[in-house]
């Protein structure tokens, strides 16, 4: 048995034993030491651009060296898809379906296809955060049985989706819910093999991210084989470690027409170099090139919307809008500032329950609404006060009470719909 001496507890905490004989400032704090180290990341390929043709050849370049750093890509194979079942919903159908990403490699998920509404629909990828799964966006509690309330810090959003319009198609990530080895799922629902998944992509030269955005673009590929769904009308959105996802699919390919990331915008720095995090966050040399927001700016001038949390523990706020600010003149440079918008939530979660996200994606389902301004490459928005009836100035109109809710009530949704303007 180990003894435990007051010389080594201080506020009730254990301490390993002699450090309480150490004087401070040994240089023992290697999370220190990397925040120190991370000033002089090169950061080569951060954005710096001041014009448009810069700000373009500047995303070619990222978006190449991105594409090598998460390990590659393979080529494509047969999809082999099925649909294993299907289930009628007030408002939607269910169907349960398969295919494979790359040989051995099988993805399962959902398409929930809304009612009353005529096809093709446009359609949205989401992706789960860490936690049970697919199952826990599309109402499934953990014991397999249908619910309705929206529990938990996901709240259904694919559900949410399809409410508001959308054919959504929910995929289970690599390493969780359906896609874990026996060992890992025998340990409970909400364990994820993300280790040792993780892990092996790394030994390989390879990254969970790279293999999970592999499967993004093979869901568009299995979208563009359904004549029910619009395959030039496709978004993504995703929470947490779904976050993660979309935002890097979104920067690499670009079918995706618009991306809602929640709970992951920020930077490397203040996340997962000084949190604890799950390993499939990390890109081996990264750094060297960009940062996360960077990431982000590949997405312009496309419509993204970022989500966070407040007192989020492991994406810290002020990290996020900082991160946010530099996306933002991304999108200023490529005169696109309206396609890019936040939202924060109270508490320590996102919440994918944004008011304003629903309006925009409500908006982009609904082809009768497209705002369809377009000037040159740079894709600007034009006269959306004017479209809603409201200057942008005091007195506002229709819902917003200040410039900043006249953004969120006004300017988001009718910019979101540049889905329908020429693809960038």
């Amino acid at each position: 048995m180990v003894q435990v001496t007051s010389a080594q507890t201080e506020k009730g905490v254990i301490k390993p034993a002699g450090t309480s004989m150490i004087p401070g400032g040994r240089d023992l704090d290697p999370v220190k030491w990397t925040r120190d180290r991370y000033q002089s990341a090169p950061l080569r390929l951060t954005f710096r651009a001041t014009t448009l043709t810069e700000a373009e050849t500047w995303q070619r370049e990222l978006r190449t060296k991105l594409m090598e750093l998460l390990g590659g890509f393979p080529e494509r194979t047969p999809l082999q898809a099925e649909v294993l079942d299907v289930r009628q919903y007030s408002g939607y159908r269910r169907e349960r379906i398969l295919f494979h990403s790359r040989p051995g490699v099988a993805v399962i998920g959902y398409l929930l296809i809304p009612e009353g509404r005529k096809a093709p629909h446009a359609t949205v990828i989401a992706i789960p955060g860490h936690g049970r799964g697919v199952d826990d966006i599309v109402g499934i509690d953990e014991y397999g049985h249908d619910r309705t309330d929206k529990p938990g810090y996901q709240h259904d959003f694919a559900i949410q989706a399809v409410e508001h319009g959308l054919a959504t198609l929910a995929i289970e990530p690599m390493a969780f819910g359906y896609r874990r080895n026996e060992l890992i799922a025998a340990k409970g629902p909400n364990e994820t093999a993300c280790q040792p998944v993780a892990g092996s992509a790394l030994l390989f030269g390879e990254t969970m991210i790279g293999w999970r955005v592999w499967d993004v673009m093979r869901s568009i590929d299995w979208i563009s084989t359904r004549s029910d769904l619009d395959s030039h009308r496709i978004g993504c959105m995703g929470i947490s470690g779904g976050g993660t996802c979309t935002l890097f699919s979104a920067a690499l390919d670009l079918r995706i027409k618009a991306a809602f990331v929640s709970g992951y915008l920020n930077t490397f720095r203040d996340s997962i170099m000084s949190v604890p995090h799950c390993m499939d966050n990390y890109v081996p040399g990264i750094l060297n090139w960009a940062e996360n927001y960077d990431v982000a700016g590949l997405i312009a001038p496309r419509p993204l919307f970022s989500e966070g949390g407040d007192q989020d523990p492991i994406f810290p706020v002020s990290a996020t809008r900082e991160s946010y600010a530099r996306v933002k003149k991304v999108y200023e440079v490529f005169g696109a500032a309206l396609k890019c918008n936040k939202k924060f939530s109270r508490g320590d979660t996102s919440s994918m329950e944004c008011a304003a996200c629903h309006s925009w994606w409500k908006l982009w389902a609904d082809k009768r609404t497209a705002f369809r301004h377009h000037e040159g490459s740079s894709h600007r928005a034009t006269s959306t006060f004017a479209h809603h009836n409201c200057s942008g100035v005091p007195p506002h109109s229709a819902g917003c009470t200040s410039a900043t809710d006249c953004e969120k009530v006004h300017v988001w949704p009718a910019a979101s719909s540049a889905l329908y303007w020429r693809s960038p």
